[in-house]
């Protein structure tokens, strides 16, 4: 099945069709989360990762999705235990909640999250969206239900012989029939946070 090339400004691409993002650190420092950006095949950056800034102890972790433009979209709060808040945001000023995500399983293997999109964190409420894979493998899937709205992987090049890229390079495939792209992004951030992306 083929991808759609699109541009930041033409998102949503076609529904009939997955679209691929590429995700890419330049260094190797894992803390720098401003070294992490989201492209699309031809290169053109979509998003990109920046630390935010609070008089909060735990400011180090807060994390900023922006666009190509620089503009804030979504301010990432870690909270305890894996679990983190997604606030949109307007003029770097927090706007409203727009998910929470609580951590389910943590093993050297396997993550899981369950993720409640709006104020809907209640108990008892079953989760909106679900995460799980892999961190070392570069295997994260995103779940509504039983389809997959996104999924993570390695690439590799084709030819007599398979040559691996990178793996501080990777792809996110979404899935027709989600349209939320930076939410994507956001999961796909709170998923490698603090992972070692040359390993």
């Amino acid at each position: 099945m083929g991808t759609t090339t699109t541009t930041p400004d033409e998102w949503p691409p076609n529904a009939e069709f997955p679209f691929d993002l590429f995700v890419w650190k330049k260094h190797r420092a894992f803390w720098d989360a401003g070294n992490i950006q989201f492209t699309d095949s031809s290169g053109n950056l979509f998003f990109r990762v920046d630390r935010g800034q609070s008089s909060d102890s735990s400011a180090h972790s807060l994390k900023l999705i922006l666009d190509a433009s620089d503009n804030t979209l979504i301010r990432l709060v870690p909270l305890v235990k894996g679990s983190w808040q997604g606030f949109m945001v307007n003029d770097t000023e927090e706007k409203e909640l727009m998910f929470s995500v609580n951590r389910t399983l943590n093993t050297f293997t396997t993550l899981e999250f369950d993720i409640f999109l709006g104020d809907g964190l209640d108990e008892g409420k079953e989760a909106d969206l679900k995460m799980k894979g892999s961190a070392f493998k570069r295997s994260c899937t995103i779940y509504k239900g039983n389809s997959i709205v996104a999924e993570t992987s390695l690439m590799y090049t084709l030819g007599f012989r398979k040559h691996f890229i990178p793996r501080n390079r990777f792809r996110v495939t979404i899935f027709p029939g989600f349209a939320e792209l930076s939410l994507v992004v956001a999961l796909v951030v709170i998923f490698f946070d603090k992972r070692k992306f040359w390993i």
